[in-house]
Parts: structure tokens; sequence; C-alpha cells
């Protein structure tokens, strides 16, 4: 008989479900339009019904399946008032058939942290600009972003009223990342993407010095991170605090999956251990491809000013 999966594959593949559930939760509260928007530390950081019933739903979801993993969410909530309907029981039996790289075949629930970004680029959703929000799922194992899950709800919601929407892309270290059709960059061009809503004048210093071709600015880190990998963008620059570990975790593994490479501004790996402070305050490079090219031109200038 087979060998029953091993415990990171069947975590990414009840994540995997986790997120779809998510995306449908996202679509109804927009369609029942109110969003319930509530500031947390000013106009630029809020929080909407989404954010909160998404984040209870997947935190809840899979506490219940993997008592023993850490679950970091973005939002601070009460855990006890979660109702039957926002918990999804599924998996994704396709994932649960692949083999579990070796390496990672002997991990422990406890071994085990997940970062979540129930709604990752808030400030779009409320302002319409759907194809920038996403799910993101991030799985740690060491300190290491080793598996992720993003989804995007509104994946196809320009290609008209019987277009499927939303879509799931996921990846795990040593074995690559699914749902989506890898792309790089268009070869000698400098792409750049960057904060939509988090601008300031070391942000457009660092993004000058790299004298870019063209800047695209979209939010959420996930919808960043997704410009790499299907070619839109060449780098991926945010030379500020602000991005937290649950904005990278997922896009990070999905990245690192395929063979990219992100950082902090100064170069820095990021670590995703329980302990680990929350806030990315050196901000972010990443790429696809190239990644030396961009790290070399960032100014010391704007590295000094970032202190991880």
């Amino acid at each position: 008989s087979m060998a029953s999966p091993a415990l990171l594959m069947r975590v990414v593949a009840s994540a995997y479900s986790v997120a779809e559930k998510a995306a449908t939760i996202v679509r109804n509260v927009m369609s029942a339009g109110d969003l319930g928007i509530v500031e947390k530390a000013g106009p630029n950081d809020l929080q909407t019904k989404a954010d909160r019933l998404v984040q209870m739903s997947i935190c809840a979801s899979l506490a219940r399946k993997f008592p023993k993993v850490t679950i970091i969410g973005e939002e601070e909530l009460p855990t006890d008032d979660v109702t039957e309907d926002l918990i999804e029981d599924g998996h994704c039996e396709e994932i649960l058939k692949k083999p579990c790289p070796a390496q990672y075949t002997g991990i422990k629930e406890e071994e085990l942290v997940i970062w979540v970004d129930p709604l990752d680029g808030t400030k779009e959703y409320t302002e319409g600009l759907l194809d920038h929000v996403t799910v993101l799922i991030g799985i740690a194992y060491g300190g290491k972003a080793i598996a992720g899950v993003i989804n995007q709800p509104y994946y196809n919601y320009e290609a008209g009223a019987n277009a499927v929407l939303g879509r799931t892309i996921w990846g795990v270290l040593g074995m690559g990342a699914f749902g989506f059709q890898l792309t790089e960059a268009p070869a000698g061009k400098h792409i750049v993407v960057t904060t939509r809503s988090h601008s300031n004048a070391l942000v457009n210093e660092c993004i000058t010095a790299l004298n870019p071709d063209h800047v695209i600015r979209v939010g959420g880190a996930g919808n960043k991170v997704i410009q790499l990998i299907e070619g839109k963008a060449s780098a991926y620059v945010f030379a500020s605090p602000g991005c937290k570990k649950w904005d990278t975790c997922a896009p990070e593994a999905i990245l690192h999956a395929v063979g990219g490479k992100i950082t902090d501004i100064r170069g820095n790996s990021f670590q995703y251990d329980k302990e680990v402070k929350h806030m990315n305050s050196a901000g972010v490079l990443a790429t696809l491809r190239n990644y030396d090219y961009y790290a070399s031109r960032i100014p010391n200038t704007v590295k000094e000013s970032l202190v991880p």
C-alpha cells in the first residue's frame, strides 16, 4: 500500500483548498457591497470585513487539521467565534499525489510556521483594483520559506461575464511551482515593479538609481512577485519598511521554487521562525533572474537608511 503523504504535502494540499475558500469569501464580501472598512494605523492601513473573515477561515481551518503548527496572521482577531460555515476541510488531491522533496519528509507539525495574509492589497481592494488582490499562505521550516500558496480571487475579472474568476498558484522548494506559466521578462529590459500606495523619497531615490526602462506601480507583495514570475517585471524593489513577514513568506517560497531570489534591500535573507519580528524593516529586492545586476546598483545611501 502507498505510504500516507508527508505532513508538508498534506499542509500544502489543505492550504490550497483553504485559499480557494478564502477567495470565495473575498468575492462574496465585495458583491454584498458592505466592505466594513476600519482604519488601523491610518488611511493607507485598512482592514475590511474580508480581511477579518478570511483570516478567521484560514487560521481556524488549518489549526483544526494541524493543531501543533504555529499560525501567524496579519490581523489581531479573536479565534473563538469562528462559525462552521468559515471552516474548509478539503484538500487538493493532485498535490497529495506528488512526492515530498526528501529534505522535508521528516518534518513534524510543531516545526512548521504558517504566515497568513488574508487579503494582500487591501487598499486596492477597497478602490476596486481587484487584480492587485491576493490571499497568501506561506509555510516556513527552520526559519526558511519552503512552500506557499497564492490565490488571486479576481484573476480574469476583466475577461467578461462568463470568465472563470480566480486562480491558485502554489509551490514547494525542491519541487517547483504550479498554476501559472513561468515567463522571463524581456531580455535587456529593466522593468521595476514597486509600491503604489506607500511611496516616499527613499523609495523613489532607489528606483531612479536603477535607471529602469519602465516602472510599474501596483498594490500587494503577492501581486508584485506574480509580475516577476509571469515576465511582466524584471525586479521588485521597495526601499522602505512596511512589508511584513506574512506579505513575503508565500511569494518567497514560490519565487525560490522557480530559481528566483528575494532579500531585503541590503541583501539579507528573511527569517520566518515564530519568534522573529513581523516587520521586514529593510525593504524588499526580488527578481526571477539577474538578481546581482539590481543588487549591485542599490545606492549605499539607501542601504544605510534602512536598518534591518
